[in-house]
């Protein structure tokens, strides 16, 4: 079983960014919470802007043109309180984070937990690829935070629609039955 953090970067953190998540603090509590359980079981991830847009992405970036940063940028930094904790680390110009490198570490017919921001759009697109490759995806709700509590409840609700292969569980869920974590 591994843990997968989404997204704990400034640009979702900052107050004053475009991309805010309101309840950024009460996600990182539950993820503060779910770090020692898994010890070294525990990828981050980090969204990151394509050096050039294709396709839709295109309009995207119109839309959200501050986010067209380079890697290195400070938006997309994980915040500091992960940085330092973030031993493993997936990046991906993509909402979803399910791809090769996530799935090797999590092997064939694996187990993900899934923490971090946003429910209603990065967390959901990995929770949605991860099962449809097979894999046995945990959510839980109150390590995540969405754009604003309706569409966090929305998307949970949606994901909940894909049991048994996606169950929303919550941090006292998965403390309960991951003491310890089987590798």
């Amino acid at each position: 079983m591994r843990l997968a953090v989404i997204d704990m970067q400034r640009v979702f953190a900052e107050p004053g960014s475009p991309w805010a998540t309101p309840r950024f603090e009460e996600a990182a509590e539950g993820v503060r919470r779910l770090l020692p359980v898994f010890g070294d079981r525990v990828t981050f991830t980090r969204f990151l802007a394509p050096e050039e847009p294709l396709g839709a992405w295109r309009a995207y970036y119109d839309r959200w043109p501050f986010a067209l940063q380079p890697p290195r940028a400070r938006a997309w930094e994980l915040t500091d309180e992960f940085a330092g904790r973030a031993l493993d680390v997936v990046d991906a110009t993509t909402f979803g984070k399910w791809g090769p490198d996530l799935a090797a570490r999590v092997g064939a017919g694996g187990r993900l937990v899934l923490a971090g921001v946003s429910t209603d759009c990065c967390v959901l697109s990995t929770a949605l690829a991860a099962a449809d490759a097979g894999v046995e995806v945990l959510v839980v709700a109150d390590a995540c935070a969405g754009a604003g509590d309706d569409s966090h409840a929305r998307a949970l609700d949606m994901m909940d629609l894909y049991r048994p292969l996606i169950r929303i569980v919550t941090v006292e869920d998965v403390l309960g039955q991951s003491r310890p974590v089987p590798r």
